[in-house]
């Protein structure tokens, strides 16, 4: 007779493998559930994505007057802006020159504030737009507004700061500083345009990712913490597959689950209904939901991390412990698995109260409780598929697993207004 033990594995393993896949991510067109909402996966009102920054003047406003010296110092900055990994040519720096030698003042306005703008709008925001960053969600609006931009602009001149106020925009992550001074060592120029990639990419980012934040790199498989600039936290990632591959997107930590309920979204039912170790409960007048109760087989794992995001996407713990020995680990429907996923979050919630004893305890109690991190946490889930290693010291290329640097090089090289026909504004 097999043992109560035995029996329990057995259960766990065969509910393990069912579990497996893990779908989480809201496809598209689909609406959260309320228990998705309650449960933390997404948030009660979309947030928007929206940018806003101007690229150009737009009708009814008027330039700032610009003097000589300051159109300039903008004409300069923009003859030398291929150390940004950026093309002078799609910032027409002829209209500015011809400005400058016509010496009219109300043409050479206009032409160095559309100038500003443009140049502005692609330091802070990025200059690849529109469908060519492909399934990208980081929101970084709060960088640069409207209004923003014309205080920025009006400074700029009155202080005789163009350059210095333009440089401002950059991102100040210590590995665009690093991919930049690659820009003069890569002679090969599949090895430039991944480089000019990645560079723009960082561009997508909010200028500072704050003094505390996870960030996820699709393509490298990794998680991990940061605090005041230092790595606290790194662990092996399981991503989605190309079928369902993980959006790039920002949330905000503010919690772990421990022994969680999957909450069952409407699109996944087919694959669980009828199936073992599913809980159907009514919902409204005349449905049904299904849900997956805590334990070592719930696709969840022990954990997952509270970070509202409209793709229902989150970090979370897995059965299917062996996919972390694999190189390649684009296997989850969107979600990332995360490695010794206690141990991240001991390290996320950062609070003595709870400490890895405690987790434990909670874990072995098998009830579900929600614990708040100790401050609220940037969550990125980014895609670089090149990173330069400190000091100068060389390049790492992570496979480009969903193909997605071809459209931004396309993008990077295009001309012929390419940039501002992808752009919102």
């Amino acid at each position: 007779m097999m043992s109560r033990s035995a029996a329990s594995l057995l259960v766990a393993t065969a509910l393990g493998a069912l579990a497996a896949p893990a779908f989480a991510q809201l496809q598209k067109g689909e609406a959260a559930t309320a228990e998705q909402i309650a449960s933390g996966e997404v948030p009660a009102e979309k947030i928007s994505e929206d940018e806003l920054a101007l690229r150009k003047l737009q009708p009814g406003m008027a330039a700032p007057k610009w003097n000589k010296e300051a159109a300039q110092d903008l004409l300069l900055f923009v003859q030398r802006i291929n150390e940004e990994g950026l093309d002078p040519d799609d910032y027409a720096p002829e209209a500015l020159e011809a400005a400058l030698a016509a010496g009219d003042e109300a043409a050479l306005s206009t032409a160095a504030t559309d100038t500003f703008l443009r140049v502005s709008s692609d330091l802070a925001l990025g200059h690849v737009r529109g469908t060519s960053r492909q399934d990208w969600h980081v929101g970084d609006q709060e960088d640069l507004t409207p209004s923003v931009q014309m205080d920025l602009m009006t400074r700029a001149i009155a202080n005789r700061s163009v350059h210095d106020s333009l440089n401002s925009l950059l991102p100040t992550h210590p590995q665009y500083a690093e991919l930049k001074a690659l820009l003069d060592t890569a002679k090969d120029k599949a090895l430039l345009d991944k480089v000019r990639t990645n560079l723009d990419r960082w561009r997508w980012l909010p200028r500072d990712l704050g003094p505390r934040y996870v960030i996820v790199n699709v393509p490298a498989y990794t998680v991990a913490l940061v605090e005041d600039g230092q790595v606290v936290a790194r662990h092996k990632a399981v991503v989605g597959a190309t079928k369902t591959a993980t959006p790039q997107l920002t949330a905000t930590a503010t919690g772990v689950i421990f022994n969680p309920w999957w909450e069952i979204p409407k699109s996944i039912e087919p694959e669980v209904r009828g199936k073992k170790g599913y809980v159907r409960v009514k919902s409204g007048e005349n449905g049904f939901r299904y849900r997956q109760p805590p334990g070592p087989g719930n696709a969840l794992g022990r954990m997952k991390v509270v970070m509202p995001n409209n793709y229902a996407i989150y970090l979370h713990d897995t059965p299917s412990k062996a996919a972390f020995k694999r190189q390649a680990r684009a296997l989850s429907h969107g979600c990332i698995r995360t490695e010794n996923p206690l141990d991240f979050a001991a390290a996320l919630l950062g609070s003595p109260e709870w400490d890895r004893a405690k987790i434990d305890q909670t874990i072995a109690e098998g009830k579900t409780v929600q614990a708040k991190t100790a401050v609220p946490t940037p969550v990125y889930i980014t895609y670089f598929t090149t990173a330069a290693l400190a000091g100068g010291e060389g390049i790492i290329s992570y496979p480009d697993i969903y193909a997605r640097d071809g459209k931004v090089v396309t993008a990077l090289n295009a001309k012929d207004g390419a940039t501002e026909m992808a752009s919102a504004r």
